[in-house]
């Protein structure tokens, strides 16, 4: 895999830590950023049984990442850092959310398919300013869940710390976390889907 998918999966683990049980998390049990039932669905491919997420492997978050994010979410086809911001949103949000926000940042229609139309906007653009403009897309999205639901005012602190440190990433920057209070909880992806599903009213 390639040196961009590195540095992508590594500053998502940075935020999604081990394994949570968040009562406000409608995605219920997650370790690593993979729920459970995300995880069901990775070992019945692979005609494995389920067992709990709390066993899931280094090699497995590996994969999952990669097959049904990084691929997913066709970050391989895209300029770093764009690449970057793209899949930190499909890990947090999941990959057609993210391509969404994606084409917003890139002022093209916000239909969740990447095709000919988006690819030619995101290359005609400088990638560093449309990695940023993705972040403020972010940014707005998660104010607004909280807007439609306030409970998910938990989360905010920590989504608005790690929109912060990917925009810091885009940059250059380091990410200077200096202790755990920068690493506020953040809801899955699957909780996020279904947050996301009662707001808009929609299959996402």
């Amino acid at each position: 895999m390639s040196e961009a998918f590195d540095e992508a999966l590594a500053f998502a683990l940075r935020w999604e830590g081990g394994y949570v049980n968040h009562p406000s998390d409608p995605g219920g049990a997650t370790n690593r950023g993979v729920t459970q039932g995300t995880y069901d669905r990775y070992r019945s491919t692979k005609g494995l049984a389920k067992q709990s997420v709390k066993l899931i492997t280094s090699a497995e978050v590996h994969d999952i990442y990669e097959s049904m994010y990084w691929d997913v979410a066709r970050c391989a086809e895209l300029p770093w850092p764009v690449s970057g911001a793209q899949f930190d949103a499909a890990v947090n949000a999941g990959p057609k959310q993210a391509t969404q926000l994606l084409q917003r940042a890139a002022g093209v229609s916000a239909d969740g398919v990447i095709g000919p139309k988006t690819l030619a906007a995101i290359m005609a653009m400088p990638s560093q300013d449309l990695a940023l403009r993705c972040c403020e897309e972010r940014q707005k999205f998660y104010q607004s869940l909280v807007n439609r639901k306030p409970s998910l005012g938990v989360f905010l602190k920590g989504w608005t710390n790690r929109v912060n440190a990917l925009r810091n990433l885009i940059l250059g920057g380091p990410l200077n976390f200096s202790d755990d209070e920068d690493l506020e909880p953040t809801m899955s992806v699957h909780g996020m889907l279904a947050e996301m599903e009662d707001f808009f009213g929609e299959d996402l």
